[in-house]
């Protein structure tokens, strides 16, 4: 089993980053196996709705969408990291993420998620539901700690005093370590997935 975290961050060795290498570390204490995935530092635009991505199966537009989405299907788990910007995710990973999952939402569907914030002061619970929407759209089980997934600080060196949200991203890790068991049992035991319905959608104004 393995959990793709994704760093939306444009520093790659900052407080985000910081952040995912706790529970990296510690996924691989609970032998599950992880690998963080940094968006860069150049602009990443988002999606123009332009619909190609449903003929040829992937994004049009590239930046590292269809090289994560590729890799999203052979993970069991996901864990998305953002910086606050403006009481926002960034722009970078906001972009990111919705061309990824309007054109390979398949890879997502039904596997576990966790959305993960840094701050150096405030608003990082507006951006911590922003990202987690993501997961209430594809059917994702949400996982949480024992407080929201946020740590704070101005650089990677103040994020080690923040002892209570590094702590969270281990308590984050072990949940989401043994929600990966619990599924994986299932699977073991014969337990199916939910039955899937063809989606209907209705608009407001006809």
């Amino acid at each position: 089993m393995k959990v793709l975290l994704l760093n939306g961050s444009p520093h790659a060795c900052g407080c985000t980053n910081r952040a995912l290498r706790e529970i990296a570390d510690t996924l691989a204490q609970e032998g599950i196996e992880s690998e963080i995935f940094w968006l860069g530092a150049k602009p990443v635009g988002g999606c123009v709705g332009c619909g190609a991505c449903g003929k040829t199966g992937k994004c049009v537009f590239e930046g590292g969408v269809n090289e994560f989405v590729e890799k999203a299907r052979g993970a069991a788990g996901f864990i998305f990291g953002s910086p606050v910007h403006y009481a926002s995710a960034s722009g970078s990973i906001t972009g990111f993420l919705d061309r990824a999952f309007y054109s390979g939402s398949d890879a997502f569907r039904g596997k576990p998620g966790a959305a993960v914030v840094s701050a150096r002061r405030a608003g990082t619970t507006a951006a911590f539901d922003q990202l987690n929407k993501y997961f209430g759209i594809c059917q994702m089980p949400v996982v949480s700690a024992n407080y929201w997934n946020m740590v704070h600080g101005a650089t990677a060196q103040d994020v080690e005093q923040d002892l209570e949200g590094l702590q969270t991203m281990r308590v984050l890790a072990r949940n989401m370590a043994w929600l990966l068991r619990c599924i994986e049992a299932g699977r073991v035991a014969g337990v199916q997935p939910p039955r899937q319905e063809e989606k209907q959608k209705t608009n407001f104004i006809r």
